[in-house]
């Protein structure tokens, strides 16, 4: 298969100023809040009195350790970013109680240990795979930033642990929520152990054949379909069930398409992307529409007040197209990923680093807010981890040369060619269309280059060194492909096609119909109360006009979109910052007179 591979956010030191900021936010006010957050709820001191440690009861929801993982794996991300000593040891402060509280068969989820020893592996909607799985990445990620492997081997003998429980002769088991496959697979890579990769097989095998016992399968509300135990993995058709879990599964399942070659599994692949991106995906990226099950209903079922859209649904896109990126080559993946960078998945982070969006509604009524914490509170401890690994996004090698999938301002070094390039990246984007990129080599070397041409962009126009003329455009699976002898210094520059746009949604997406929506390249935009004193009013025309301008000072620095229309005047701001000023509603999709008179109509599916 045409495919990529990747380069880790290791090799690609971030220089944007969109993304830099919001990187060090985390780094210095998202880490911090999560850490006092798990210390102030107990998550921390259940390990504690797991180990024997300290004397209580356990705190919290059964699966709460895996947020103490996640905490744990963003550390290790931004140990990566900045020397932090004083984090360091806080962390392995933690990691030492985590390593206390294994039992010594490998067993760990501080909850039974606490309060239903006799009870392990019994009910499968009881997490104890899924926090297993979160453990095993932190202790990687930590591994790779410091070298330090305690984490590393108390996740790889609750790995162990579970090879010898399950497996063929064994004991059945289905993951109630998606985790541990993806991260066994990663344990296998890291240490070529292939019973870490026949016991991600076995688990995603496991599914759809009746073996799915817990408290879930057994509420009518959910069911089976709830965890995509309704059929077997190969036989899926449609998105069903939970968002997260289903973005968590398919990346495994992805995973092991391009590990063992199992061709049922690539066309699973490609069947529940179609169903998810062209008709279960709202314009921002969200997916998972209802509050009820967290998850999919129907096609086109697309509301707009009730969305809920979860924060972690949408990184769990960005896990799964990267890796169908990396695996079959094609831009397309890499546009959802660009998708959810700028708008789905940054919506759940506040501007100020410590508030978290859960859901994310494409409308407000105004009471709709961000949190400081949640009692399931999955999304802020995956922003620590997401965040700052974002450079591990923006390009990649391919067999014949360079791919750059994102436009993110970066310093990165690419091995090829048993030698290595130095790509960096500088624009305005996601607000401005010019972008300059510079190639360094050590010596003159001839391989092709792949820019991605986003999904959103009428026309991209390169041109090489101090050449005025622009490259005669040679498309390949969405990227536009030079391939020449580059000389050891090349500058690069893109001019993309940026207006402001106006969308309208598919046909079948009632909720929406005679609405339209507004985007300028990759960043959706919403109309805010605090800055429409006539929301009511808001309202698209074709005779509507556009005025883009950039403010400094607003919203950490964003283009602002000024509609003019018969005398009135609205504003629309980036939907990623939404509810980080004055409290008031809020709405993605206004209503829209003649809405096929506008000239620069966008249809988008769904």
């Amino acid at each position: 298969m045409p495919g990529f591979t990747p380069i880790p956010f290791t090799n690609v030191k971030i220089t944007d100023p969109f993304f830099l900021p919001k990187i060090e936010t985390v780094c210095n006010t998202t880490v911090e809040a999560c850490l006092a957050k798990c210390e102030e709820t107990g998550r921390i001191a259940n390990f504690a009195k797991a180990a024997g440690l300290a004397e209580g009861e356990f705190e919290g929801i059964f699966y709460n350790d895996s947020d103490v993982y996640k905490v744990l794996e963003g550390v290790a991300y931004i140990l990566e970013h900045t020397k932090n000593e004083a984090l360091e040891a806080r962390a392995d402060e933690i990691i030492r109680l985590i390593a206390a509280a294994q039992e010594p068969d490998g067993y760990i989820l501080t909850y039974f240990t606490l309060v239903k020893p006799d009870e392990k592996w019994t009910d499968m909607s009881k997490h104890e795979d899924y926090c297993v799985g979160h453990l095993i990445e932190a202790g990687l990620a930590y591994y790779q930033a410091t070298g330090k492997s305690a984490l590393l081997d108390v996740g790889r003998r609750a790995a162990d642990h579970m090879a010898a429980r399950f497996g063929p002769g064994k004991m059945h088991w289905v993951t109630g929520h998606q985790e541990a496959e993806l991260a066994l697979f990663k344990l296998y890579e890291h240490t070529g152990d292939a019973k870490y990769k026949d016991l991600a097989c076995f688990l995603l095998e496991e599914r759809g054949r009746g073996y799915g016992k817990g408290s879930e399968w057994d509420d009518p509300n959910y069911g089976a379909v709830h965890v995509q135990d309704h059929v077997p993995v190969a036989d899926l058709r449609d998105a069903a069930g939970h968002a997260v879990r289903l973005m968590y599964m398919l990346s495994a399942v992805t995973d092991a398409a391009r590990l063992t070659g199992n061709a049922a599994y690539l066309e699973t692949v490609d069947r529940l992307w179609d169903s998810v991106v062209n008709r279960n995906m709202y314009l921002t990226g969200g997916v998972g529409s209802s509050r009820q099950n967290e998850g999919f209903t129907e096609d086109y079922d697309l509301p707009n007040l009730t969305a809920y859209c979860e924060t972690c649904a949408s990184v769990g896109m960005v896990y799964w197209n990267h890796r169908m990126n990396m695996l079959l080559g094609d831009a397309r993946y890499a546009d959802i990923v660009e998708t959810e960078l700028y708008n789905g998945a940054l919506a759940g982070l506040s501007l100020s680093g410590d508030r978290f969006f859960y859901d994310n509604p494409l409308e407000s009524e105004g009471k709709f807010h961000r949190s400081e914490w949640f009692g399931t509170s999955c999304c802020p401890t995956q922003l620590v981890r997401f965040v700052p690994s974002i450079g591990g996004y923006v390009c990649a090698a391919g067999d014949d040369g360079i791919v750059v999938n994102q436009y993110i301002g970066c310093e990165a070094k690419i091995p090829f060619g048993g030698g290595e390039v130095a790509l960096s990246i500088e624009g305005a984007y996601p607000f401005g269309g010019y972008v300059r990129i510079n190639l360094e080599t050590d010596t003159p070397a001839k391989f092709a280059l792949r820019l991605r041409k986003p999904v959103w962009c009428g026309s991209l126009s390169v041109c090489i060194g101090s050449e005025e003329v622009p490259v005669v455009p040679v498309f390949d699976r969405g990227y536009l492909v030079i391939e020449r002898e580059w000389d050891k210094r090349t500058l690069i520059r893109l001019k993309f096609d940026m207006p402001v746009t106006v969308v309208k949604a598919a046909p079948r997406v009632a909720e929406d119909a005679g609405k339209a929506a507004l985007r300028k390249g990759p960043v959706i935009y919403c109309f805010e109360e605090a800055d429409n004193n006539d929301f009511d009013r808001i309202a698209l025309s074709g005779k509507s006009v556009f005025i883009s301008a950039f403010d400094e000072n607003l919203l950490g620095g964003a283009d602002v979109l000024t509609v003019l229309d018969g005398g009135r005047e609205f504003r629309a701001v980036p939907y990623f910052a939404w509810d980080n000023r004055a409290p008031g509603r809020m709405k993605v999709w206004v209503e829209s007179d003649n809405i096929d008179l506008f000239q620069n109509l966008a249809e988008i599916l769904p």
